[in-house]
């Protein structure tokens, strides 16, 4: 292979000017990315939970922005005939030195190849250009002038007791507490067993900034002693989240100590947090030692950088493709009407293609299917719908797709698909994380005889649709196929082109029949309007099975009156917005009995 023509003296005044210029573009958009965050710990403070979702769903759009106006500059300032091959090289070895002292060189990378990528062909996505790999390491990057990205503390010094209420009162919320002593207590009671013989490195290392997402505020870290290690997370919510808790003041709910647990906060699932950062592949790395099972590409998206969680995932993406031999095949399940959906089996992932043409009785376009995407993108998924990567013009080594599925895609999604060479292009499509889909768990589970997995699936059904609610999302097709069994055991909705807000929706009671020819009709006798939904009708569709119905109606027979619909839209449209917690209600202080001894005040404490 001929390697890469670089120049041996950088002499182009206009690749530097480049090169500073997009750098400038990067540095003014993680500005604004950081003081969107830490203006998310007012919001916690002051319980304004609707302007902290705005500003959550607005810091989404900063980076695709900054990356047009810094496009948008380059072309005003330079013709195409400028931008020679020659100069492009020297503005990537220009832009690296510039990088050397940078304490977000991953970030920058990453936005140096989306604004290559929108001016330049897709020939040029995978040469000397851009960074196919990172070229400037982030490793040791704190230990310059950068503050610590997580601090330290000494139970055996100090004291358990006394260790805790430091690390939540460093923190120095403006939101007094309604009760520390009582809440630091708990924690402790929970910890004990852990630190019942301290070992001399016994210590607690957390995170420098609280992680703010919905109504909640969370410190992260991780409690050391000896060769052991927990993961340590406090979340800290409003008083008012429990019966008779104080308006105004804050509390500890629960302490998270299970690593399957922080999993789940940290799910592909949910929305992104709000966190300060100053050097955020420091957090990275320190997150991936609370959840080593969790890739890189979703710690950094879960952090809200989702740009640098696509390139992680791609280039993890490019690696297994050249440590494999299989091949990419239609995945199992009922097939979509909109959707063609491809997985590659050594892979745990989903490609999703929207389809050119939907038969009846689908009414929808291309436009709003990817429209209905992005509401998803930018919405609180409150752990119930999956997290896309969504992907233009991607390259595939066309010998690694099976024959079948080629022929299916030229069939449903010609205006998708070119063979370049020895590629297949895909010109648009969305990666998901791959789960079982639910109707083939319901039916595993009955066909084994498993009436537990059956009970958990209609279970865990039923409070993915309430969890949904109260998001404010009515997820239209409610068929088991739409919704996934994550490895955690947790049903999760993943199709969303008929997706409607609960606020758009009206919630109706079927009209008695007038006569018998009216309960005989094939169609309705009542006037439907499009937007018009009748919970009666949906155990008709979803509840053809008696053993399922049974377990359905056991746990979710509100789901099915048009009341429990109304009552909670009209809590929507009151603004309230309810409680989503990302941990089970049982682990939560308020419904665990209070410790046997009350604790002297923080005052004496001190």
């Amino acid at each position: 292979m001929t390697q890469p023509a670089f120049p041996k003296l950088l002499s182009s005044q206009i690749a530097f000017d480049i090169a500073r210029a997009i750098l400038d573009g990067f540095d003014k958009h993680y500005r604004l990315f950081r003081q969107a965050s830490q203006d998310a710990r007012g919001y916690f403070e002051r319980g304004e939970w609707a302007v902290a979702q705005q500003a959550a769903r607005e810091r989404i759009g900063y980076y695709d922005r900054r990356v047009e106006e810094c496009v948008r500059l380059l072309e005003d300032d330079y013709v195409p005939e400028d931008l020679t091959d020659q100069v492009w090289r020297e503005s990537k070895l220009h832009y690296i030195g510039l990088l050397t002292r940078h304490k977000r060189p991953e970030l920058a990378e990453t936005f140096f190849n989306s604004v290559c990528c929108t001016i330049l062909h897709r020939r040029y996505f995978n040469n000397e250009f851009i960074f196919v790999r990172p070229v400037v390491s982030t490793e040791y990057i704190e230990t310059d002038e950068a503050a610590p990205t997580y601090r330290v503390y000494y139970p055996q010094a100090d004291g358990l007791r006394y260790t805790l209420s430091r690390i939540v009162t460093n923190f120095q919320f403006g939101t007094p507490f309604a009760d520390l002593a009582r809440d630091i207590a708990r924690v402790e009671s929970r910890l004990a067993p852990f630190f019942a013989e301290m070992a001399p490195n016994a210590q607690f290392q957390i995170l420098s900034s609280p992680f703010f997402r919905n109504k909640g505020a969370y410190l992260v870290g991780k409690a050391v002693n000896g060769e052991r290690e927990l993961p340590f997370v406090l979340p800290v919510l409003h008083a008012d989240t429990v019966p008779g808790g104080q308006r105004g003041r804050l509390l500890l709910d629960t302490v998270l100590t299970d690593r399957e647990q922080v999993e789940i906060l940290f799910s592909f699932t949910r929305a992104y947090f709000m966190v300060d950062m100053e050097v955020p592949s420091a957090y990275v790395q320190f997150l991936r030692t609370l959840l080593p099972r969790k890739p890189r590409s979703e710690i950094y998206t879960v952090l809200g950088l989702q740009k640098q969680g696509k390139t992680a995932f791609y280039r993890d993406f490019l690696q297994h493709l050249k440590h494999s031999s299989d091949l990419f095949e239609t995945a199992p399940g009922i097939r979509g009407l909109v959707m063609l959906v491809f997985a590659l089996p050594s892979f745990p992932y989903v490609f999703k293609v929207i389809k050119d043409f939907y038969p009846p009785p689908k009414d929808t376009t291309r436009a709003q299917v990817k429209e209905k995407y992005l509401l998803v993108k930018h919405h609180d998924r409150v752990g119930r719908m999956a997290d896309t990567l969504e992907y233009s013009n991607v390259a595939f080594p066309r010998a690694r797709f099976a024959e079948a599925l080629v022929a299916e895609l030229k069939h449903h999604a010609p205006s998708q698909v070119e063979e370049e060479g020895d590629q297949l292009i895909i010109r648009h499509l969305y990666i998901e994380r791959r789960m079982t889909p639910l109707n083939l768990w319901l039916s595993q589970a009955e066909g084994s005889g498993n009436q537990a997995a059956l009970e958990h699936g209609m279970v865990e059904y039923g409070n993915a649709i309430r969890d949904l609610v109260a998001a404010n999302i009515f997820p239209g097709d409610m068929l088991y196929k739409n919704f996934g069994v994550t490895h955690h055991g947790r049903v999760v909705f993943y199709d969303y082109d008929e997706i409607e807000y609960i606020t758009d929706c009206n919630f109706r009671a079927i009209p008695a029949a007038r006569n018998e020819e009216d309960e005989m009709a094939s169609e309705p006798w009542y006037p439907v309007a499009r937007h018009d939904v009748f919970p009666e009708q949906f155990g008709q569709f979803l509840l053809g099975n008696p053993n399922i119905r049974r377990c359905f109606l056991r746990h979710h027979a509100e789901l099915l009156t048009p009341e429990w619909w109304q009552q909670r839209k009209e809590r929507i449209l009151d603004g309230i917005v309810d409680d989503v917690f990302p941990y089970p209600q049982s682990i939560r202080f308020c419904h665990s009995p209070a410790p046997a001894t009350v604790p002297p005040s923080l005052e004496t404490m001190k």
